[in-house]
């Protein structure tokens, strides 16, 4: 029983079901934060029932944490919700659990915050740290404004900034690009050029054990992508690569995809799928954080794995 204990928000959602099957296997135990009565989820040493966004009664369910990894939270996908709500859920509920953490001598509090709190959809150049925050909507700035919060308290914290994550469950963006992949028909995403940082669920589990157990103090935000950005095509092809099949790609002009996009209303669409995005994750490397798949290999397991499961549906 002398493995770390870890109290982890949001165990149900894409990132906290990974890491609640990840972290066990890396030698924690697992207490999940749950906002109604449930079953213990598999993987969990125990849960506690309680409210993120009404944190003062956490003292039963932090007591003995060593560390707090929190994953809850208003995803940037729920677009057209009101800031205050951002605010409120994003920001103000971590700020509060992060004191009651604090209150109960929790060592370290590890807030999955997003590149969103970094930059827009799309970025001129190479993202790092460094660089002064620039987000583009309400979900970046409640990201942001948490991390400030944690910056105005005495725990020790870190913020991970991932990119666009992708794994088994994966919705949004690149669920619509694996359909896209999987249909068998050729796609007209040949010319597009610019590049995009991508993170899968096993190198952001890694990414959290590093933080869990690197020495302290860290209290700073380190951005989470996989080393090698890739283009629109390179994806589509590592995609059909787990799917056994050829590219199937065609280079139609991208002034062509852009009028398009725009007369269909998918203008911002376009922008996220067309804009280049490249962060750095030097500064996490030097704590020692190695990914554990490339790019291109993990993307293609993820095409292996729902090809596998349309075929057994």
């Amino acid at each position: 029983m002398n493995a770390p204990l870890i109290a982890l928000t949001g165990s149900t959602g894409f990132i906290g079901r990974h890491l609640l099957t990840e972290l066990p296997k890396r030698g924690y135990r697992v207490r999940v934060l749950l906002r109604r009565p449930s079953e213990v989820p598999a993987g969990a040493a125990s849960a506690v029932i309680g409210d993120i966004a009404s944190p003062h009664n956490m003292a039963a369910a932090l007591r003995d944490v060593d560390m707090v990894i929190h994953s809850a939270g208003l995803a940037h996908a729920m677009s057209g919700r009101p800031e205050d709500d951002y605010r409120s859920i994003n920001t103000e509920a971590t700020v509060k659990l992060a004191q009651a953490a604090e209150r109960a001598g929790v060592k370290r509090f590890v807030f999955l915050s997003s590149i969103r709190a970094q930059s827009g959809p799309s970025a001129e150049g190479v993202l790092t740290e460094a660089m002064e925050p620039k987000p583009t909507d309400a979900y970046g700035r409640s990201k942001l404004e948490a991390e400030r919060g944690l910056a105005e308290l005495g725990l020790d914290w870190a913020a991970l900034r991932p990119v666009l994550v992708y794994g088994p469950g994966v919705k949004g963006n690149m669920a619509a690009l694996l359909a896209l992949a999987q249909s068998p028909w050729p796609l007209p995403l040949g010319g597009l050029k610019a590049r995009r940082s991508l993170l899968s669920l096993d190198n952001l589990a890694a990414a959290v054990d590093t933080v869990l157990k690197a020495d302290g103090p860290l209290r700073r935000p380190f951005i989470v992508a996989d080393p090698e950005p890739v283009t629109i095509p390179e994806m589509v092809a590592a995609l059909r690569k787990g799917l056994s099949r050829a590219p199937g790609l065609i280079p139609v002009p991208s002034f062509i995809l852009k009028g398009g996009a725009a007369l269909a209303g998918k203008g911002e669409a376009y922008q996220r799928l067309a804009g280049s995005l490249v962060a750095s994750p030097e500064a996490l490397r030097s704590l020692g954080w190695q990914p554990v798949s490339s790019t291109r290999d993990a993307l293609a397991e993820l095409a292996r794995q729902a090809g596998g499961q349309a075929s057994g549906a």
